[in-house]
C-alpha cells in the first residue's frame, strides 16, 4: 500500500487552496453555486420524504454512527490508548487536533453565516450556521488521525487498507446521509471534508518539528 501520508505538507496546501476556492463563493451566494446546491437537495429532500425507511437509516447513521460524538469518542479512545502507550507527545498532538478541528468549523460558521435548507415538511432538523458541515468535517478528522497514527505505528498493510476503507465509508456516507436529510447543501459537505483533510496533513507534517529524541515510529513518516 502506498503511504498515505507521503507528502503531508504539499497535500494540506492544495486542500487548504481548495477549500479557500470553495469558501470565497460561498461566503459571497454566488448564485450558479446556490443554484447547484439547490437542484441536488430538492431531490434528495423529494426521496427523502416518499422513502420513509430509508430516510429513518439515514438519521441512524447520521445522529449515531457518524455523529460527531461517536467520532470523538473513537479518537478519545485512540488518545488514551496512546497514553497508556506512554506516548504522551502523540498523544496530545492528537487531541489537539482534533480539538482545533471544532474550533475552527465552529468559528468558520458563525463568520460565514450560511443559512441551512428551509423544507414544508423537514424530516430532520441541525441548528448553527451550514457552512462547513460540522459531520463532514469531524468524520475526517476523525478518520484521517486514526490512520496517521496506525501508519506511524507500522500497522500492517491489510490493516491501513481496512481503515482506509472503513474512513472512505464513514466520510462519504455521512455527508451523504447530511444532504439526504435535507440539513446541508453539497458545498457544506465538501467544505468539511477539504478542511477536515487539510488539518490531519497540516498535523502530520507539522509533528516532526515537535518531537525530540522521540520514539521511533514518532517521526510523522
Amino acid at each position: 500500500m502506498q503511504p498515505p501520508f507521503r507528502h503531508p505538507g504539499r497535500t494540506s496546501a492544495v486542500l487548504l487552496a481548495l477549500f479557500l476556492l470553495l469558501l470565497a463563493p460561498v461566503a459571497a451566494s454566488w448564485g450558479p453555486l446556490d443554484r447547484a446546491d439547490r437542484d441536488i437537495v430538492v431531490s434528495l429532500h423529494h426521496s427523502a420524504v416518499t422513502h420513509h425507511g430509508w430516510t429513518e437509516t439515514a438519521r441512524v447513521l447520521s445522529d449515531w454512527v457518524w455523529d460527531p460524538w461517536t467520532m470523538r469518542a473513537l479518537l478519545a479512545l485512540v488518545v488514551g490508548w496512546l497514553l497508556w502507550r506512554r506516548e504522551w507527545r502523540l498523544a496530545v498532538w492528537v487531541a489537539a487536533t482534533a480539538a482545533l478541528g471544532t474550533l475552527l468549523q465552529q468559528g468558520i460558521k458563525a463568520a460565514v453565516g450560511r443559512e441551512r435548507p428551509h423544507w414544508p415538511d423537514p424530516v430532520d432538523s441541525a441548528h448553527y450556521a451550514a457552512f462547513p458541515s460540522g459531520h463532514a468535517l469531524t468524520a475526517a478528522v476523525a478518520c484521517g488521525l486514526v490512520l496517521w497514527v496506525m501508519t506511524l505505528h507500522g500497522a500492517r498493510d491489510q490493516w491501513l487498507r481496512l481503515m482506509a476503507v472503513a474512513g472512505a465509508v464513514s466520510v462519504s456516507g455521512v455527508g451523504f446521509t447530511r444532504l439526504y436529510l435535507g440539513v446541508h447543501w453539497p458545498s457544506d459537505v465538501l467544505g468539511g471534508w477539504l478542511l477536515g483533510a487539510a488539518l490531519v496533513y497540516a498535523a502530520a507534517a507539522a509533528y516532526p518539528y515537535t518531537v525530540r529524541g522521540g520514539k521511533p515510529g514518532e517521526d510523522g513518516r
